[in-house]
């Protein structure tokens, strides 16, 4: 077969970016117009760096399919998705400024090219904006949702700092970690996407499972590539997490079946920060030789069977399929 006349692959989130356009192209508008400042013109520059660098916009577009899924489109399920995508945006600019980052979706970050003052404040004013627009569909529950997922991100990050090199943190506080960092968001936007469509309890809670459960997979696989994919589907170094002292899954499952000998050195990379070159090497051999790697890769796929079994209790529709793709897609890099 002649490889040029080959239709180009197109993942799950690419088609339900296509199936969602018109919804999209309203909350884009929505978000240029509403991160206008007429004060202060660094807001914008500072916001349109960020949200116009790439991103994919997933967890709009979660909400949007929810709510579609369950009978609802027009403009409060909008507003909903370009709020769910302001909150993101701040904690990214926060984020950013708590890691020292300096590259971000391949491009400077804003505390680079501005400064940290500029960063904090602006992913401030955006989670400002995102309570003003959360607040207009005039859904009390909705709000109730949107402010739990914010405080539930912003208390997983304080983990995250306390956690930070801590060879005692456990699975358990691994989760709570990453349901801030990650899951809380995707759950937040499924759940509300479902409230604002009226739908029945049993769809609201099938479509916050699906996203805490999508959430939850979604990081515990990017934390496995770090030790194994390329740059290019990472978005960043192999072994970043390593040097940053990051107790991701595989490295926390690895360290509780140390012996004294191993123990000693995982104090020395992550709790001392002395590392040295083969250590990141070391540090693979031993997650290899418990099986860690292996252990979170189980632990992985079978969020993402709890995220597609949620989804069963749903009516028949195009973009439950498309949701279900989703969830083994997220996985399927590590398979």
């Amino acid at each position: 077969m002649d490889g040029a006349s080959e239709k180009p692959k197109t993942g799950p989130q690419d088609r339900l970016a296509a199936a969602l356009a018109a919804d999209m192209a309203a909350v884009n508008l929505l978000i240029r117009d509403r991160m206008a400042s007429e004060h202060a013109p660094r807001i914008p520059e500072v916001t349109a760096h960020l949200i116009e660098a790439g991103g994919k916009r997933l967890r709009p577009m979660l909400l949007l399919a929810a709510a579609r899924i369950c009978g609802a489109a027009g403009p409060d399920p909008q507003k909903l998705a370009a709020t769910v995508e302001f909150i993101h945006t701040a904690t990214l600019l926060h984020d950013d400024v708590v890691d020292e980052s300096s590259r971000r979706r391949g491009r400077p970050t804003a505390n680079l090219l501005w400064d940290n003052k500029s960063s904090v404040l602006v992913g401030d004013y955006l989670f400002a904006r995102a309570f003003q627009l959360m607040v207009e569909p005039g859904s009390l529950r909705v709000l109730d949702i949107l402010a739990n997922a914010s405080a539930t991100i912003a208390e997983g990050e304080v983990l995250q700092l306390t956690a930070a090199q801590d060879l005692q943190t456990t699975e358990a506080t691994y989760l709570k970690v990453i349901r801030g960092k990650t899951a809380a968001l995707f759950s937040a936007a499924t759940e509300a996407g479902a409230v604002i469509a009226g739908a029945a309890e049993p769809q609201v809670r099938a479509l916050y499972t699906y996203g805490d459960a999508l959430g939850i997979a979604f990081q515990i696989a990017d934390d496995l590539l770090d030790y194994g994919g390329s740059s290019a589907v990472i978005g960043k170094n192999t072994g970043d997490d390593f040097r940053e002292r990051k107790l991701t899954l595989p490295l926390i499952k690895a360290v509780a079946k140390a012996d004294s000998t191993e123990r000693a050195f995982w104090a020395r990379v992550i709790e001392k920060g002395d590392q040295a070159e083969g250590d990141l090497e070391q540090a693979m051999a031993l997650m290899a030789k418990h099986g860690a790697m292996q252990a979170a890769r189980d632990e992985a796929m079978a969020w993402a069977e709890t995220a597609k079994q949620a989804l069963t209790v749903l009516p028949a529709h195009d973009l439950r399929d498309l949701l279900a793709e989703l969830a083994d897609y997220v996985v399927a890099r590590i398979a």
